[in-house]
């Protein structure tokens, strides 16, 4: 991911053009790119860190910012010896971490930070805008005649919002999204194309939804009738997305038999995720791509759930606690566990069963001399 940097040696004017560094975006690795001029574009990386609250180190003065270079950042220090040979003219790097450099590559600035990929992340705000969207209701949009759209909101073409919904604010319906009817969205709501919200669901302020997420669909809610045909069960209860949740492309937050589906503050969820009905994620949590959550599961806050984790229904995981990518967790977690493989166990001894089983053929064949031995000697 890399941004052009535009030359402009006034830091004010680069943040009021901004916008202009998306349009040329050269190809690579992880890093914001920008072909500076020793003085001149130095001053502009000068000003990033002082606007940012960095300390720079070997950027103007002695040490200049080579022309057609990159900035980076080292968030792991296992990867410092990279620091030796790249071509990256400056990196947030942590404070106190020592760079070194191959005598025959020119020096490296340091923008030093206590948190590398948290400043990189924020730096990258400086380089890249996202698309503004202007208040309004575009001509294709259907909107019923008791809906409540608020001030500064955006509704895109061929959006539908249903009776008695409510749209926050400065909202953003992109395009094709529906709201059905009840649904309370808040201020500052972001929802993108194909976004489906559910009846009587309610969604914090600032909550995004990316492409194709279903907020408040049904949950898998069957009785079996005395025949073995399945009777469906009426999905009563909505789903409550909190203030700060971001759900990512097609992903599924399931509404609940009776009571409700709860999404805590600040909590992230990604793509193809699906959590089933009447499922508490606690907040500042995050749920990674295709994990799954069986009913009535509760996860707590600060939790971690790696891709493809698979959770029983009825269970609960602690806060703090993390859990490793394809496990499968059977029972309870304990609070700020790191849990591993299926059955999830604790990961320490997960290692060493892993360890065990890669042993399993060598033992296997030693037991079977051992057992012809045995035979001869019977023999």
């Amino acid at each position: 991911m890399r941004f052009v940097l535009p030359r402009l040696s006034n830091f004010a004017h680069f943040q009021a053009q901004r916008t202009r560094a998306s349009e040329t975006k050269p190809e690579g690795g992880s890093c914001l790119y920008f072909p500076v001029a020793a003085v001149r574009d130095s001053q502009i990386v000068w000003e990033l860190a002082k606007e940012c609250g960095y300390e720079a180190e070997g950027i103007g003065g002695a040490v200049e910012v080579p022309a057609g270079r990159r900035a980076t950042f080292l968030a792991n220090r296992r990867y410092a010896p990279n620091l030796k040979t790249t071509r990256a003219s400056a990196v947030f790097v942590e404070d106190g971490v020592e760079v070194d450099r191959e005598a025959d590559e020119p020096a490296l600035g340091k923008l030093r930070t206590s948190n590398p990929y948290l400043s990189f992340a924020k730096a990258i705000e400086f380089f890249y805008q996202a698309p503004k969207y202007a208040p309004g209701i575009h001509p294709t949009a259907v909107i019923a005649k008791s809906a409540r759209i608020g001030a500064g909101a955006h509704v895109g073409p061929y959006c539908f919002v249903d009776e008695d919904a409510v749209i926050g604010d400065n909202a953003v319906l992109h395009s094709f999204v529906t709201i059905y009817r009840g649904a309370r969205m808040g201020a500052h709501f972001f929802a993108h194309a194909h976004a489906v919200v559910r009846e009587f669901c309610r969604i914090g302020d600032r909550v995004i939804l990316q492409n194709g997420v279903v907020i408040g669909g049904d949950g898998l809610g069957y009785a079996k009738n005395a025949d073995g045909t399945w009777y469906k069960m009426m999905q009563s209860g909505p789903a409550v997305l909190e203030d700060d949740v971001e759900v990512q492309a097609n992903a599924c937050i399931d509404r609940a038999t009776v009571g409700e589906t709860r999404i805590g503050r600040g909590t992230k969820i990604d793509d193809l995720v699906l959590v089933g009905h009447a499922s508490k994620v606690g907040g500042n949590s995050m749920l990674c791509g295709q994990v799954g959550l069986a009913g009535s599961t509760r996860i707590g806050e600060n939790c971690i759930l790696a891709g493809q984790v698979g959770t029983a229904g009825h269970l609960t995981v602690g806060d703090g606690a993390v859990i490793t990518a394809q496990s499968g967790v059977p029972n309870d977690v304990p609070e700020r566990a790191l849990y591993s493989g299926y059955p999830a166990v604790e990961n320490r001894e997960w290692l060493r069963m892993m360890a065990a089983l890669r042993r399993l053929p060598e033992l296997q064949k030693r037991v079977g001399e051992l057992e012809e031995r045995l035979a001869s000697k019977k023999e």
